[in-house]
């Protein structure tokens, strides 16, 4: 069986790093927000619109990557995709002098790296057998952190000493690297005949992928609450340190990382993405209720409530892009994680400013409080009878 080569491993690698590559350009670029508004004299609200660009470009596109993926195959697509996005960022960085272009030209390399979203996704998918995935698609999950980090550990001191558009050469070069590497040493898996993997029909013409799409993006605002509020809530509510502070949230990052891979590897077991799923919707639900609860009244209680849910909040992405490319088959799978993708991607951006307000308004507690509500719904939604019938329906691998 073709998912159990080799290769398989091989695969897998250039896909963590071509995700981590692109995400080293898409998420990266707030490591570099003191450089750009020295460099380039902006205010903090013009240096957002820089963050902004390249993720409003990948929103435009993922969808359309993914179909592309669906028709064209993974290796083309991830590969053009990549050289486009590592040309569009040194373009960017060497060529355009003004803001309004230099936006544009950022959010167009955003669009090009959205190929790696749908794409490596879809790839590990085909190479993997069922009782693998899970724990496939959670070391593939591993790859934003670790982009992110690599963008936190090079980009500002590049930029202290070249200036921040040299510095944005690197994530270009990275770019073109993971180009190079899945033109030459990455392959499309085999599309067998028969079986779930040749499903030609139109997944959503019932509930079950979009019950799951959004119970998925429901899951996003506890994580997104986490990593946007609790280095502000320790710092400026609890008085730590800020070099405390980052490092407790980095070893906290990394364990989520860590837990990515044991509940791919838990799935595995129990034959099941969604039940899972549901149960971290549980325990996500109750991080945020501790922690509202530990405002409140315990501040130690808060403080044990960010470690457990940045593990928790996140441990169920792998889970919700597995099953998601499991119900829609191989035919459509690009398309079905390119939908997932988008309405991720949205709720993490409007999670910050909106959550933000809330607590302005009111306090941390009530804040959280109000972020509880949405994992609640979240296992509700969760189609894990559907997943059920759809496994006894068709008990051979997708890939």
């Amino acid at each position: 069986m073709a998912a159990r080569s080799r290769r398989r491993w091989l695969v897998l690698a250039i896909g963590v790093y071509a995700q981590a590559a692109s995400c080293a350009f898409l998420y990266g670029l707030p490591s570099l927000v003191p450089a750009l508004r020295a460099d380039e004299h902006l205010s903090l609200a013009g240096a957002g619109l820089v963050v902004a660009g390249p993720t409003v470009g990948l929103l435009a596109t993922l969808i359309a990557w993914g179909a592309a993926a669906d028709r064209y195959g993974e290796r083309l697509v991830m590969a053009v995709g990549l050289t486009l996005a590592a040309v569009l960022v040194a373009v960017a960085a060497l060529a355009v002098p003004g803001l309004t272009g230099f936006v544009v030209v950022l959010g167009l390399a955003g669009a090009a790296a959205a190929s790696v979203n749908a794409a490596s996704g879809r790839i590990v998918m085909g190479w993997f057998a069922r009782d693998e995935r899970g724990v496939a698609m959670g070391i593939r999950q591993t790859a934003q952190p670790l982009g992110v980090g690599i963008a936190a550990l090079t980009l500002p001191d590049l930029a202290a000493h070249a200036g921040f558009r040299t510095a944005l050469l690197l994530p270009a070069a990275l770019c073109l690297a993971a180009a190079l590497l899945v033109l030459l040493l990455a392959a499309d898996p085999p599309r067998p005949a028969g079986g779930a993997a040749a499903r030609t029909g139109n997944p959503y013409r019932s509930a079950t992928l979009w019950r799951l799409h959004g119970a998925s993006a429901l899951l996003v605002l506890p994580q997104f609450a986490i990593a946007a509020l609790a280095m502000e809530y320790l710092v400026g509510q609890r008085h730590w340190a800020a070099l405390t502070a980052g490092a407790f949230l980095a070893v906290a990052q990394v364990c989520g990382a860590l837990g990515r891979i044991a509940t791919g590897y838990w799935s595995d077991r129990v034959g099941s993405r969604l039940r899972p799923m549901r149960q971290l919707a549980v325990a996500s639900a109750a991080v945020m209720l501790a922690f509202a609860l530990g405002d409140a009244v315990a501040p130690w209680l808060a403080v044990l409530a960010i470690a457990l849910g940045s593990v928790i909040t996140v441990a169920d992405n792998g889970l919700a892009f597995t099953a998601t490319a499991e119900l829609a088959g191989l035919s459509w799978s690009g398309r079905a994680l390119g939908i997932q993708n988008t309405g991720q991607n949205v709720v993490s951006s409007l999670t910050p400013p909106l959550l933000g307000l809330v607590v302005g308004a009111s306090t941390y507690s009530i804040g959280f409080l109000c972020a509880a509500a949405f994992p609640v719904f979240a296992i509700a939604l969760t189609p894990v009878a559907a997943e059920y019938r759809a496994r006894r329906a068709s008990p051979a691998p997708v890939g």
